[in-house]
């Protein structure tokens, strides 16, 4: 049971550190653009307008 839980320990030492990693090279460095992919989703990156179609229903 202990050679579990050292393991176990090992990993979430594992795990911080490339959390600290991959935080670091998202909020510090120029390819935060080209990591994070938020930005496509939210339409930050390109501001280009849609077409949009307004439709009307009668019920």
């Amino acid at each position: 049971m202990k050679r579990i839980e050292q393991m176990l320990w090992k990993l979430v030492v594992i795990q911080a550190i490339c959390l600290l990693i991959a935080q670091c090279l998202v909020l510090y460095t120029p390819a935060a653009l080209y990591i994070g992919k938020v930005y496509e989703y939210e339409g930050v990156a390109k501001p280009e307008k849609t077409k949009t179609v307004e439709t009307a229903v009668d019920r």
